[in-house]
């Protein structure tokens, strides 16, 4: 393995890049909340109110201290029953120092994962796609060969395919110049066949069967939802997903520019781009049904509470999206913090709920959706700072108050008054990278 810092640090980006997915897992260890820091703010967001109340004062001061920890700006939505509250803090913009809004639209990036399987599993209940069917009977000339006999629906849909990411070979000299790379393809538009060429013909990062994060499987499933449906998946998702839901502010972008109020979205990439550039203005095409919807966070919660209430898909096909597979490898006896299920994770926070949702992050934008198993409770926040962490010349992750003040947040948002543990922080689990997708290889550092 290389010694020098940068090649360290390419191997960080590797782990964390190959996908739109940028949360961080709790670690299992307490850490001691410190009187007016972030995770003091969520211990306060839940120790107070009722249930079908929300502490307004509480999620004010953690979503505060997330831009305080360092995040340009941010916006949330908070949900309990009928109660809701929604937040902004920080900047759109940091050098006109234009403030956020709680209405702004963004880039959920991997979210759209979840739309992308609802609208494959509503033709699994119509019978026109069979879960575990061999995607070769739908796909013969993209996915050929033993791979099109042996890869099934499902295990696109829950990562275990084996098929490799496509991002960094669709982004040449990304980890050399990730500035330089950017910026050159910025407005490069990039057929969905040729995403799963790149995919495909990347090594294997795991063996088939295991789960291993992959964007190429949803741009799988909506040429698989295309050939089925005969109708761009875009515009069946939009149709049978979107407006199903209600969802007045959530589309696919047909342009590279967002159509409503929104903020700067900026990319840092681990230091290397400094200071960090603007990327809100991006042909999406790169990410398609595997990430390239634009949304808010009230029509988040508004599209989690509907699919987890049964509104979206039939019984049987909420259950087969909510049937699990470990999200990463831990010791024998040790249970994962995270399942990952068919294009939907539950993930157990802090404060000891689990909850059921997705994340997803884009050059410059992050998001992050969790609601309880029936919808009542929940959360959504949107930001506009990426890849914000740093390393040291080890590869390893130094103090990252940033995340400790997201989780703090989105724990607090969370967590009802009997589920909360006051004094109790949030951060990654040591010695493995960000993202649910980047899990299996933190080898490389």
């Amino acid at each position: 393995m290389s010694s020098s810092p940068k090649a360290r640090l390419a191997a960080v980006a590797t782990a964390t890049l190959i996908s739109l997915s940028v949360s961080a897992l709790p670690a299992q260890t307490a850490v001691a909340a410190e009187p007016g820091s972030a995770a003091a703010a969520a211990a306060a967001a839940v120790t107070p109110a009722g249930r079908g109340r929300l502490d307004r004062a509480a999620l004010r001061g953690s979503l505060d201290a997330f831009h305080k920890a360092g995040m340009y700006g941010a916006y949330s939505a908070v949900r309990d029953g009928s109660a809701q509250w929604r937040g902004a803090t920080g900047f759109a913009d940091v050098g006109s120092r234009r403030p956020t809004g709680p209405n702004f639209e963004h880039r959920v990036g991997s979210i759209t994962k979840t739309f992308t399987a609802v609208a494959v599993l509503q033709q699994a209940g119509a019978g026109r796609i069979e879960l575990d069917a061999p995607v070769g009977r739908y796909l013969p000339d993209l996915v050929p060969g033993e791979r099109g006999r042996q890869v099934t629906v499902r295990m696109l849909l829950n990562h275990t395919s084996g098929i490799a990411d496509y991002v960094l070979p669709a982004f040449p000299g990304i980890l050399e110049n990730p500035g330089k790379a950017l910026d050159e393809n910025r407005l490069r538009h990039i057929a969905p066949e040729e995403l799963v060429r790149l995919g495909l013909a990347a090594p294997p990062v795991a063996e088939r069967g295991t789960h291993s994060y992959s964007n190429t499987n949803y741009v799988l499933a909506g040429l698989l939802l295309e050939r089925v449906t005969g109708e761009k998946a875009e515009s069946y998702i939009t149709r049978n997903v979107i407006r199903k839901a209600g969802l007045r502010h959530t589309y696919f972008p047909s342009s590279p520019s967002l159509k409503g109020p929104h903020a700067r979205m900026y990319e840092s990439f681990f230091g290397l781009i400094d200071p960090p550039r603007d990327y809100s203005v991006t042909d999406m095409s790169w990410a398609g049904t595997a990430g390239a919807l634009v949304s808010t966070t009230s029509d988040l919660n508004d599209f989690y509470r509907s699919l987890l209430s049964g509104r979206l898909l039939g019984a049987a096909e909420l259950r087969a999206m909510k049937t699990t597979v470990p999200a990463y490898e831990t010791p024998p006896g040790e249970e994962p913090l995270m399942r990952y299920g068919l294009g939907i994770y539950t993930l157990k926070m802090r404060s000891g709920g689990w909850y059921w949702g997705h994340d997803g992050g884009v050059f410059g934008a992050g998001t992050w959706a969790l609601s309880t198993e029936d919808g009542r409770r929940q959360v959504a926040i949107g930001y506009n700072l990426m890849k914000y962490q740093r390393f040291d010349e080890q590869g390893r992750p130094l103090p990252d108050p940033i995340t400790d003040a997201l989780y703090a947040h989105v724990d607090g948002a969370l967590a009802s008054p009997r589920g909360a543990v006051a004094g109790q922080g949030t951060q990654a689990l040591p010695g493995l990278p960000i993202g649910p997708d980047a899990l299996h290889q933190a080898s490389l550092r």
